[in-house]
């Protein structure tokens, strides 16, 4: 049986003198690390170079704070901030909350209309914003106070300047710490409301699941106005002294060099990303030759042996140079969240010497409840459900399966200005309904099926969940983006058939067409497909088959963690 550790209860040594709650604001967390660690590196990019120890960014922190105060900004007021990746950002959120306020964090790939309706609706008084965005929300707002996350903008944010003494009232752990809009995977948007302590509390409970220190560096690829990168990447970093090194672009050729010139040791990604940067490997392998490429994966399935019987890690010396080649040799944890991963690609991670692991979470629980212990990993589990969260399973069929409810100190309060979805999504005792199914084991390992809201069900009566159909196809090349859905059979029955959505991977289709003497037209398309789903359908349960197959033209609208927005592929 897996025991967690308790990396929360060094805080006591900090109660009394930097804090007085539970659990400390997130100000008040940064003010103890910056105490701790002045002189390591905090914020770091490269290209053009920019970086910050803790206490160059607590003294900017500090400026672009009273800055505010002095412009308006009090306690309880709503402040925006929009744009990619940089130090300027995690300076602009961090000074928020310095000033009282509460943050809300924007997807900066929404329109400029998109983000003026958001910001109207949450009452946001001032907006930090990248030069792709200034001149255009300039335009639709006017009267808004604007703050440039770019250099080449005015009232640039590491500009301002007032170095005075913090001023004014800090929050405390139970106010409201961001509003963060959901990525709207399932149609509308909502504001999750989640407090100081909701933050903090989680990325301490995650940690007992996880050692890090203050020798680690994060890697922050994924948008960090998403929660997954805002707590697992951002939180985490700075509560530990450990850098944060920002991506340029989620572009595999960048991502591999600032992997390997930030010496990263926590990539953390999405399953799309490490799919393809493992197909990119294997391929390479099997150019090789059979020979090679067989005894390659020979090693690796002893390496993974060895690893899962002993807790010993073979493979990191075995396969160097392989890891040298994802840049992923100075690497010591591999976190995928985001999306379903197939428990292929997990086991060959770890096989390879990756100490790979999964979580699980959502944007309403802050977002971790779930996370593999690098110590005991489950390939097929997406973790142990985390200390301090307590989860049961509603309903459950013969298999223990049924939706995931959640209680925490992780749970968020409700949606902003949104009773009516809130009261649905907490039952009459409190419980947070995820809208997942899955099951867990005796140890507390959780287990995924799939979303609720989209469960196909069969002719035979039969409920299958598309993600589950899905996860089979993560791996071929030829596909750029899968949905499976139900299409009707019998309406006065309500039984549903099952059908694919396949977007080519045209390039890859291609190469492959052009190498094995094929034109590339549509009846060839498709009959290619038609091969895949029919492997594919072979390792499936005859209920869960696929029966018909759509090829797109043009690929389905995703989130900015690269899901696709279901709702709008059904509601087509």
């Amino acid at each position: 049986m897996y025991k967690n550790r308790e990396p929360w209860k060094e805080l006591e040594t900090y109660k009394g003198k930097y804090f007085s709650g539970e659990w400390p604001t997130l100000p008040e967390l940064f003010n103890i690390t910056a105490d701790r660690f002045p002189d390591r590196r905090c914020f770091s990019i490269y290209d053009p170079d920019l970086f910050f120890t803790y206490k160059e960014a607590h003294s900017k922190i500090l400026s672009v704070s009273n800055y505010l105060k002095k412009n308006g900004v009090k306690k309880g007021d709503k402040v925006a901030v929009t744009g990619k990746n940089s130090p300027e950002w995690t300076i602009a959120y961090l000074s928020i909350m310095y000033a009282g306020a509460t943050v809300v964090p924007l997807d900066y790939q929404l329109h400029a209309e998109e983000i003026t309706a958001l910001i109207d609706f949450s009452g946001v008084s001032l907006l930090f914003v990248d030069e792709e965005k200034f001149d255009e929300i300039r335009q639709l707002k006017k009267k808004l106070n604007l703050i440039s996350l770019s250099p080449v903008k005015k009232d640039y944010i590491l500009e301002l300047k007032d170095p005075g003494e913090q001023t004014g009232e800090l929050p405390s752990e139970n106010d409201l710490a961001a509003i963060l809009y959901t990525s709207g995977t399932t149609g509308n948007q909502k504001g999750v409301m989640l407090t100081q302590s909701n933050f903090v509390s989680d990325c301490f409970l995650a940690q007992g699941h996880m050692t890090l220190t203050e020798k680690d560096v994060f890697y922050a690829l994924l948008p960090l106005h998403h929660s997954y990168s805002m707590l697992a990447v951002f939180i985490e970093a700075i509560s530990v002294g450990a850098e944060i090194v920002f991506a340029k672009k989620l572009v595999v050729s960048q991502i591999l060099k600032d992997l390997k010139i930030g010496k990263v040791t926590m990539f953390l990604a999405i399953p799309m990303l490490f799919n393809k940067m493992l197909k990119a490997l294997m391929n390479g392998i099997r150019e090789k030759g059979i020979v090679i490429y067989g005894i390659i994966k020979f090693l690796m399935f002893i390496s993974g042996l060895i690893k899962k019987i002993t807790g010993k890690n073979p493979g990191k010396k075995m396969f160097k140079g392989l890891l040298a080649k994802l840049s992923l040799d100075e690497n010591r944890i591999c976190i995928c969240g985001g999306g379903p991963l197939p428990s292929s690609t997990f086991k060959m991670f770890n096989q390879l010497g990756i100490d790979f692991v999964q979580g699980y979470g959502l944007t309403e629980t802050a977002p971790i409840i779930a996370l593999n212990p690098v110590e005991y990993y489950k390939e097929e589990s997406v973790g142990a459900v985390t200390p301090g969260t307590e989860m049961k399973i509603l309903d459950p069929d013969e298999d223990g399966a049924g939706e995931i409810l959640v209680k925490g100190p992780m749970v968020m309060q409700g949606y902003y200005k949104n009773k009516e979805a809130t009261d649905e999504i907490f039952t009459d005792d409190g419980w947070l309904k995820t809208g997942d199914v899955g099951y867990l084991d005796e140890e507390n390992f959780l287990y995924l099926t799939g979303r609720k809201k989209s469960l196909i069900v069969t002719e035979g009566g039969k409920n299958v969940f598309p993600e589950e159909i899905e996860d089979h196809f993560q791996l071929f090349d030829e596909i750029e983006q899968i949905l499976i859905r139900g299409y009707v059979l019998d309406d006065k029955m309500k039984t549903e058939g099952i059908e694919a959505l396949i977007y080519p991977n045209i390039e890859s289709q291609k190469k492959a067409f052009e190498k094995n003497g094929l034109e590339y037209t549509k009846e060839n398309i498709k009959a290619e497909f038609d091969k895949i789903i029919d492997q594919v359908n072979r390792e499936l349960l005859p209920y869960k088959r696929i029966s018909r197959l759509r090829v797109l033209d043009e690929a389905m609208e995703m989130t900015t963690t690269k899901k696709i927005k279901r709702f709008k592929v059904l509601a087509d």
